[in-house]
Order: C-alpha cells, then sequence, then structure tokens
C-alpha cells in the first residue's frame, strides 16, 4: 500500500499504527480544510454579529485552559479508548444538525438563535479536542520507536497539511459559487469526524495503562499547578520564554478576528480569495520549516522567538495598511493586494517558526533534577 522506502525498516506494529495514523490525519485535514474558513462562513453567509464572531474564535482556544483538570481525568480513565470514541459521536456528529439550517439570509435573519446554534455546535466540537489531543502522543509513544517518532510524525503530518491546503480551496471555490453550501458539507465533516477518531482508536492502547493513586482530580490538578509555578520561579531562562509568548498569546487571540472581519467589512474579500491567502502563506510555511527547524537547533530559543514576535507585528502592520494603500489586481475571481503580499510573506515566516516550537528537543535550560519539566516545550 505504501511505497515509501521507510516503510519496510519499522516492525509489524509500527506499520499498523502508520496506517492508521496517516488515516486520521488524512480525514483531520479534510476537516481542517473547511474549518479554516469557519469564521468567514459565519459573518459572510450568516451575517452574525462581530461580538458573536469573538466567541467563535475563543472557543478554539480558551477551552485549552481546563487541560490540567483534563489530563489528571485522563490518567484515571481506564478504557480510553471507549471515551475517545464516546467523545466522537457527542461531540463531532451534531455538526450534522447544520443541515437543517435555512438556505438563505432572509430566514437566517429572521430567526437570529440560528446564530447560537452554530456557536454551540462548534462549542461542543471544540470541547472534543481536549480529550483527543493529549491522547494522541499517548498513543504514539506507545506505537513507534523513539528514533522513529519524528520522521512518521512529520510524513503524516506533511500529507495533513497538503490535504488542509487543497480542501480549503475548493471549499471557498464551493462557497463562492453558493454562500450556503455549508449546510451540505458540514453533515459530511461530522461524519469524517467520527471515522477519524475511530481510526485513531483502533491503533492499540498499552495494555498496561498506568492508574494513579485516586487522590482526587482537584487535590492533583492543584498540585501540578503548583509544580508549575515552582518551575516558573526557579528556572529563569523558561520564565522569560513563557511570559514572551504569554503576550504573544495575548496578541494573536486579539488581531486574528480583527483580520477576519477587515477581509470582509473593509476589503470585501470572497471566499476564494480568503482560502489564498490561507493557503499561500502555510505553503510558505512548509518551505521555511526545515530552514527555521535547523536554525532553532543552533541558538538560544529565547532569541529564536524574537523570529516568531518580529514577523507576527509585521503581517498584522501589513494589513493594517492595506486599508491606506489598497492597489491591487485580480487573478481568475482572487483579489491580490500588493501590501497583502507582505502580509503573507511575513505570515509564513509566523508560521513556520511557530510550528518548529511542537518538533524541537532543544533545551530552554537544563534542570538535572527534572529535565522533563524544562527540556521540552510546544508552539502555541
Amino acid at each position: 500500500m505504501f511505497q515509501f522506502s521507510f516503510f519496510t525498516e519499522l516492525n509489524p506494529s509500527e506499520q499498523s499504527a502508520f496506517r492508521k495514523h496517516l488515516v486520521y490525519m488524512l480525514l483531520e485535514g479534510v476537516i481542517l480544510g473547511v474549518l479554516a474558513l469557519n469564521e468567514f462562513v459565519f459573518i459572510k453567509s450568516l451575517h452574525g454579529s462581530n461580538y458573536q464572531l469573538g466567541f467563535l474564535f475563543q472557543f478554539s482556544m480558551v477551552l485549552f485552559t481546563f487541560l490540567v483538570l483534563i489530563n489528571e481525568f485522563l490518567k484515571r480513565v481506564r478504557n480510553r479508548k471507549k471515551l475517545l470514541r464516546t467523545v466522537a459521536w457527542v461531540t463531532r456528529l451534531p455538526l450534522a444538525l447544520i443541515f437543517f439550517f435555512p438556505h438563505s439570509l432572509q430566514e437566517i435573519q429572521m430567526k437570529p438563535y440560528f446564530h447560537f446554534i452554530f456557536l454551540g455546535l462548534f462549542l461542543l466540537y471544540f470541547l472534543g479536542n481536549i480529550f483527543i489531543y493529549p491522547n494522541i502522543n499517548f498513543l504514539l509513544k506507545n506505537n513507534y520507536r523513539h528514533k522513529n517518532f519524528g520522521k512518521l510524525y512529520s510524513y503524516v503530518t506533511s500529507m495533513n497539511k497538503v490535504v488542509m491546503l487543497v480542501i480549503t480551496f475548493v471549499y471557498g471555490w464551493l462557497l463562492d459559487l453558493d454562500n450556503f453550501v455549508f449546510i451540505y458539507v458540514f453533515p459530511v465533516i461530522a461524519v469524517l469526524g467520527v471515522l477519524s477518531l475511530y481510526s485513531l482508536t483502533s491503533i492499540p492502547f498499552p495494555k498496561n495503562q498506568i492508574i494513579v493513586e485516586k487522590s482526587g482530580i482537584l487535590v492533583s490538578a492543584k498540585k501540578s499547578i503548583s509544580e508549575m509555578v515552582n518551575i516558573l520561579k526557579s528556572n529563569v531562562p523558561y520564565r522569560h520564554f513563557e511570559l514572551g509568548f504569554m503576550f504573544y498569546g495575548f496578541s494573536f487571540m486579539i488581531s486574528v478576528t480583527i483580520i477576519t472581519l477587515f477581509f470582509y467589512d473593509a476589503l470585501n474579500l470572497n471566499y476564494s480569495s480568503v482560502a489564498f491567502y490561507r493557503n499561500a502563506y502555510n505553503i510558505l510555511a512548509i518551505v521555511l520549516l526545515p530552514f527555521f527547524g535547523k536554525l532553532l537547533g543552533k541558538i538560544d530559543p529565547r532569541k529564536f522567538a524574537a523570529f516568531t514576535f518580529g514577523s507576527m507585528g509585521m503581517y498584522i502592520f501589513f494589513v493594517m495598511i492595506t486599508n491606506w494603500f489598497p492597489a491591487n489586481f485580480k487573478v481568475f475571481d482572487i483579489t491580490i493586494y500588493y501590501t497583502l503580499l507582505f502580509y503573507i510573506f511575513f505570515h509564513g515566516i509566523f508560521a513556520a517558526t511557530c510550528r518548529c516550537y511542537g518538533t524541537s528537543d532543544r533545551p530552554i535550560s537544563v534542570n538535572p533534577t527534572k529535565p522533563e519539566l524544562t527540556n521540552r516545550y510546544t508552539c502555541r
């Protein structure tokens, strides 16, 4: 089935896990390609309010603040396979209800409660992620050998990104033909969401899972938070790094919704144009990722973070000045602003550097007593 040269070097367990992991990531690529235009669908097709749009974006971020509690809960779950399949049915399948939405803006405006139903369905969808994401590494680290982990993960992630880019473009084109085509697309996404998690959970879970002592979830969570605080107090380089990312996170979460509104209200972009800008910077990020990955291995991560923070500031700047320098040209039905070409360039650098943090094993600092707490970090 697979012609990758490395595939024959894997043991049977790794081969089986790789196939199932690849199917999961391909299906998730389709889902992510559709969700890439979700906020724009909400304001352009459904005419949701700016205030509601802010909630829609925040759902995908704010829920991760509960991960400390969720991780303590997951440590106590004996049958994670059953849990994740239940999560699939409860959080993914309800998206199929969007099929019953009205197929016209007039009806939506007469029945504004559909905006709240849409928000509720995606609150439920993103709630599932805080159960799913912690389990992905848990599964893979028990089925991939350490020497193959990075290689296998990079292959399936690359395939995931390629599928996502193609789907985003096709979905944007379909939305330009019919602004309400999403009512037919989301039921398909609901089914794919269930199938993707069934593929993921068909990867064998470890037979002897470690069950922690039941001292109470709140007590354990409090202990975990206390350990985090102690690390921040004692590890100065790590504290500098985390504080920088905290302020970056504030900036990102504030700007991303405003940029979406700017594309719609100020520039009046169609779906194909928005899909173009989303795809262009992601393609550039994929091209730049190997370069920045090597660079991160050579310099202090705190200095490397300057590329991430600086490039974000620059792409926000070039979006902002588009209002004063609106010169543009069209290719087919895509409106390309000259200033937004610089937006693509700097957003591509931002995305590439951000993704590097999730794959690097370079320590921020070394704590010989607890290296596992200081020698890793991930992209926000």
